[in-house]
This record gives C-alpha cells, sequence and structure tokens, in this order.
C-alpha cells in the first residue's frame, strides 16, 4: 500500500528505511527532543534504526501499531513519519502521531497526510476514533488537528515525558468516524 500526492507518499515502514529514518532522525534531532523521545533514542545510530525498524515492521504486520513514512518521491528521502498507535488501550480507537523535517514545516504537507492516514486508518483498520495528544505550544500540531475535524476534548495531566525526563500536560484532540 502506498498513497501518492503531489511529489510525495505515504508507505509502511520497511526493512530498508533503516538508514533514511536514521538520517531524518538525526538531522531533526533538535525538533524531536520534546515529543518523539523514544523515537529520537531509538534511532540515534544506523544499527539502533535497524532493530527499531524491524520493530516496527514487525508491529505493522502484527496490526499493533502502524508507523508510515512520508517521503519526497524524486530523492526518496524520508521527510516525516506518521504513527497509528495506542491500539490496544481503547477498542477500535487510535492515536496519530506525527513529525516533518524542519524544511518542510508551514507548508500544509503535514495536514494533507494526516488527512490521507485519517482516511486509511477509517476505511482500512475500520477504527471509530482518531486522537491526536499535543502539547499546548506545539500550535503547529494543533492547527493541523483542527484543520482535520479534530475536535478538543480534555488536558490530560503530566501524561507525557519529555527527552530530559520531565512530565509535561498534554491537549487531547479527538475525531469520530462519520461511517
Amino acid at each position: 500500500m502506498q498513497i501518492d500526492f503531489e511529489n510525495y507518499s505515504i508507505a509502511p515502514i520497511q526493512h530498508k528505511d533503516a538508514w533514511r529514518i536514521c538520517d531524518f532522525i538525526v538531522s531533526n534531532t533538535d525538533r524531536l527532543k520534546a515529543f518523539f523521545p523514544l523515537t529520537l533514542k531509538a534511532n540515534l545510530t544506523p544499527t539502533l534504526s535497524e532493530i527499531f525498524v524491524n520493530n516496527k515492521v514487525k508491529q505493522f504486520q502484527n496490526q499493533k501499531e502502524y508507523l508510515f513514512t512520508v517521503k519526497e518521491n524524486t530523492n526518496r528521502t524520508i521527510i516525516g513519519l506518521i504513527y497509528v498507535k495506542e491500539l490496544q488501550k481503547v477498542p477500535l480507537q487510535g492515536e496519530l502521531a506525527f513529525c516533518i523535517g524542519y524544511q518542510y514545516e508551514g507548508k500544509g504537507l503535514t495536514s494533507k497526510v494526516v488527512s490521507k492516514i485519517i482516511i486509511w486508518a477509517f476505511n482500512e483498520i475500520k477504527l471509530n476514533t482518531l486522537q491526536i495528544i499535543s502539547h499546548r505550544t506545539n500550535i503547529g500540531s494543533i492547527r493541523i488537528a483542527q484543520k482535520n475535524g479534530f475536535i478538543f476534548r480534555k488536558t490530560l495531566l503530566k501524561s507525557h515525558q519529555k527527552y530530559n525526563g520531565e512530565f509535561v500536560d498534554m491537549e487531547l484532540y479527538e475525531l469520530y468516524n462519520p461511517k
């Protein structure tokens, strides 16, 4: 499965993506520290990225968690990641988590990627509810949630641990499958 739009594609994580993911993570370390600390720590070297990718491919195949890469089609560079995760906590509910490279920020690309994955999650894995959990200072993520029809539900107190170990409050947004 691959979703193509403009000069970009969204595809499930593949074994061959390890080096490209490592490159993406290392180039965007500063922007990933706050809200993708586990992904960051798991991809700081090519060897760690191979382990990470092997794990994520298995999770995708076993329908435990879905990780997609966003690539620029011309040179196949990974420019972003989008997860559909936390599928086991509540039946037919998942959380979207996404990140984009600093060069692609503010161009509306992430919002388009999220809209494509929403359709996939509702149609292919039959989720009823999708969530986006964002820090109140992450204005871009909140705008993406709102542009895609997500509604603010509540503040989750001390629900996220940052790279430095600090726990912070997060904002919960939800979208329901219109069926």
